[in-house]
C-alpha cells in the first residue's frame, strides 16, 4: 500500500494522472519542437464519457478524423503558401487568409470546443462571470435561452461563440463556416459547433435536441477560468 501511494505521488507529479481535466489546463496548442508541426493533443476524457449527449461514435469520427484532417492540411499549407511555419495555432489563425486560415480556425475552433466538456461538468458559471451573465441577461436561464436561440437560428453550418469584451462584457455571437473570433477584440470564452457532422449521427436533423443536450456536458468551471484569464488560454509561451 506504502509503495502504491508512491507511485501515485510519482504520476501525479509527473501530470499522468490528473485531478482536474488537464486538457483545459495544460495542453496549449503549440507546434512539435523536432518538425514544427501543430499536433493534435489527446482528448481530456474517453471518447465514450460524453454519452448520451454525444456519442462515441461521432466523438471518434469529429475529433479523430474532422479535426486531424483540419490540422493535417494546415501542416500542408503552411509549408505551401506561408511563411508561418513554426507559429503556434493561434497566431496562423489570426495572421492567415483563405484555404489556410479556413483550416487553421477549424482546427483551433474544434479544440477549443472540445476543451470546453467534462462528463463531470460544473453547470452553472460562478464568481465574476456568473455576476456579469445576471448583469446582462437577469439570470443564468436568459443567457441560455439566447445563446441557444442564436445557436438553432444560424444558418448553415458555423459556430456560436460566448465572448469577453475588453470591458468585461459579454456578447453571444453566431459565425458561418470556420468562423472564428480570434481575429477581433472580443477573448473566447466558449464556442459550439453548428456544422452538421457535431450532430448528424446522433440527432439527425434535430439541432435543437443537439444544442440542448451540450449544456449537460459544458464544464462552467473551465469557462469561468477563461473569463478570469487575462491573456489567451492558447497564447503561446
Amino acid at each position: 500500500m506504502k509503495r502504491l501511494k508512491q507511485i501515485t505521488i510519482v504520476l501525479v507529479l509527473s501530470g499522468f494522472i490528473f485531478t482536474q481535466n488537464p486538457y483545459a489546463q495544460n495542453n496549449i496548442v503549440k507546434t512539435k519542437s523536432e518538425n514544427s508541426e501543430i499536433v493534435l493533443p489527446p482528448l481530456p476524457y474517453a471518447e465514450n464519457e460524453l454519452e448520451p449527449y454525444i456519442s462515441a461514435q461521432t466523438v471518434m469520427l469529429h475529433y479523430g478524423k474532422h479535426l486531424k484532417g483540419y490540422i493535417d492540411n494546415v501542416n500542408r499549407l503552411i509549408k505551401e503558401i506561408s511563411n508561418l511555419e513554426g507559429k503556434d495555432l493561434e497566431t496562423i489563425v489570426k495572421q492567415s487568409e483563405g484555404s489556410l486560415y479556413n483550416n487553421a480556425a477549424q482546427a483551433w475552433n474544434h479544440i477549443f470546443y472540445f476543451d470546453a466538456f467534462s462528463p463531470h461538468a460544473q453547470h452553472l458559471p460562478s464568481g465574476n462571470l456568473e455576476k456579469q451573465i445576471n448583469k446582462q441577461w437577469g439570470n443564468f436561464e436568459n443567457f441560455k435561452t439566447a445563446f441557444t436561440n442564436t445557436a438553432n437560428n444560424l444558418f448553415g453550418s458555423g459556430w456560436v461563440w460566448l465572448i469577453k469584451n475588453k470591458n468585461g462584457t459579454l456578447d453571444i455571437i453566431g459565425e458561418s463556416n470556420a468562423g472564428n473570433v480570434l481575429k477581433g477584440n472580443g477573448k473566447p470564452l466558449l464556442g459550439v459547433d453548428i456544422w452538421e457532422h457535431a450532430y448528424y449521427l446522433d440527432y439527425q436533423n434535430r439541432r435543437a435536441e443537439h444544442i440542448d443536450g451540450l449544456w449537460n456536458i459544458i464544464d462552467w468551471s473551465i469557462v469561468d477560468r477563461r473569463y478570469n484569464e487575462q491573456t489567451n488560454i492558447n497564447k503561446k509561451e
